[in-house]
């Protein structure tokens, strides 16, 4: 019995494995927002998935994407500041 439910269990890690997107760092964007293309923290400026798999959003029809949750609260403190120093 312990097999056959090892053998359910690798089976379902690899069907669920190959629904997700193989590069972690990218993500669908929404329709009508704008692609966040840099490889980069808007805030920390470290490289993306330097830091685990990074946290996406939108913020007024941009996508964004942060190396990690601190970034994420860091920015919405001062939105203003961090996309000022985006690239369009």
């Amino acid at each position: 019995m312990k097999k056959y439910i090892t053998i359910i269990i690798v089976t379902a890690a690899g069907l669920f494995s190959s629904c997700t997107n193989p590069d972690m760092t990218s993500t669908p964007t929404a329709k009508g927002v704008k692609p966040y293309t840099a490889q980069t923290c808007i805030v920390s400026g470290n490289k993306l998935g330097s830091m685990g798999t990074p946290v996406t959003e939108a913020y007024n029809g941009q996508e964004i994407k942060f190396c990690c949750k601190p970034c994420v609260k860091k920015f919405h403190a001062s939105p203003e500041k961090y996309m000022a120093n985006m690239k369009h």
